[in-house]
């Protein structure tokens, strides 16, 4: 189904209990993986790619971050508007 990288330099190694294994090799064969290694490396990859697409979207840049943590931390006064639109709320709400 899937191929691992090619070209790939890095290793990774990790121990795991026999149980493990066997459910691995399982889930690999019903996906249709080849081989053990391209399962774990496709599903470790999408779930990496997932976490952290997750998180760059939350805040996206250093400066993006700065803005929103300083707005909570050191919120600006209510101008003009926010506060008529604030009377104007209380207004509905007390009829």
């Amino acid at each position: 189904m899937n191929s691992a990288i090619t070209n790939a330099k890095a290793r990774i190694e990790t121990r795991v209990s026999q149980e493990q294994k066997e459910l691995f090799e399982k889930a690999a064969a019903l996906a249709g993986f080849n081989t053990l290694t391209d399962f774990i490396l496709s599903t470790v990859k999408k779930k990496a790619e997932k976490i952290v697409k997750k998180h760059d979207n939350f805040l996206a840049s250093e400066r993006d971050r700065e803005i929103f943590f300083e707005a909570l931390l050191n919120p600006p006064k209510p101008n003009d508007r926010l506060r008529k639109a604030a009377e104007r709320y209380k207004r509905i709400m007390e009829e």
